[in-house]
């Protein structure tokens, strides 16, 4: 049986917590988890491929190592599970993830946190001049770093997520802010009878996955904020709401309520954070969502206030296999 940590070496691990980032960043950028498909590769073999210093790099992987990225055995490097998940060529690779959530959009605000919680404001605009969104409109690079990430992240969760919720009776599935299709092709998989719209702006549009499932579903141009497609049996908003302040949210959950069918649902699939000190991935993840976006990650009790304020009802609450759960809501 393993002891726990001392009180000290917790404070202290906490601490260096960002190095550990920077190093799994790292081995992404320099795409290490590729340069080991064939097998085992020694620290010169890879630098020298990488175009690095190999005695950097050799710190670097020995840090990975440490913690299952990675395995040192014989003067060579090789794959492990986790770092077999950083391969580009995987379906489901975890690459992109890494690379978006260690870019500076992110690294800088939580950086200055202390800033954010003495000012209660997010910190991009202090750090990029614009908020979250609009700072990835004007910069592409960040922009197509932060939306393969968000894939890379989708294609691990949208098929657990579909498959948990019964689909029965539903005709017409509307994802709201869909990105690329993802989950509402798993939900057309799940529910073989429906059709489906894919509603989102018109540059995420354009990299729609529409030969899936093609045919059962068509993309509609439009913004959240103003409008709704009418006449759905269930709307979807996967990683939306928790995007937003609660204002923000009450006026995209009106716009559904004014279009959708009788007896229509609307799935919010989000973190729900338990009560309690125990671990959950949402806690972190909310600290993230406070540092450069105006949203958060919400309680089951603050679901139920937001979704009253639309004129909805929380009816359940479906925890799925993924870190996000189901919150269901229906007309009050």
């Amino acid at each position: 049986m393993s002891e726990s940590p001392a009180p000290g070496q917790i404070i202290v691990d906490l601490a260096f917590g960002f190095i550990l980032s920077g190093a799994l960043a790292t081995a992404a950028k320099l795409r290490i988890a590729d340069r080991l498909e064939g097998g085992p590769r020694s620290v010169g073999d890879l630098a020298k491929e990488a175009g690095v210093d190999e005695q950097s790099l050799n710190r670097v992987l020995r840090l990975l190592a440490m913690f299952n990225v990675f395995k040192e055995e014989g003067g060579k490097y090789q794959l492990t599970p986790a770092a077999d998940l950083l391969r580009t060529s995987l379906p489901h690779t975890l690459h992109h993830a890494a690379l978006m959530v260690t870019q500076d959009i992110f690294w800088k605000p939580v950086g200055e946190l202390d800033e954010v919680v003495r000012t209660g404001e997010n910190g991009m605009i202090p750090h990029f001049g614009a908020p979250f969104f609009d700072y990835l409109e004007q910069n592409k690079e960040a922009g197509a770093i932060f939306h393969r990430g968000m894939s890379s992240l989708s294609d691990l969760e949208n098929a657990p997520i579909a498959q948990a919720y019964d689909w029965s009776g539903v005709n017409t599935i509307i994802d709201i802010a869909g990105g690329h299709g993802g989950l509402l092709i798993e939900a057309l998989k799940c529910a073989p009878n429906a059709k489906g719209v894919l509603y989102d702006v018109s540059h995420v549009l354009k990299d729609a996955r529409v030969n899936e499932e093609a045919g059962r579903w068509t993309c509609v141009e439009g913004d959240f904020f103003k409008s709704a497609p009418a006449g759905g049996d269930v709307y979807m908003l996967k990683r939306i709401i928790h995007d937003w302040k609660d204002d923000d949210c009450v006026t995209i959950l009106s716009n559904i309520k004014k279009v959708m069918n009788p007896g229509a649902r609307i799935l919010v699939c989000d973190c729900v954070i338990p009560p309690g000190n125990g671990p959950h991935g949402g806690k972190v993840l909310d600290v993230l969502m406070m540092s450069a976006l105006p949203g958060f990650e919400r309680t089951q009790e603050e679901f139920a206030n937001l979704f009253k304020r639309a004129g909805l009802k929380l009816s359940r609450v479906i925890h799925t296999p993924a870190l996000l759960s189901i919150t269901e809501a229906v007309a009050a």
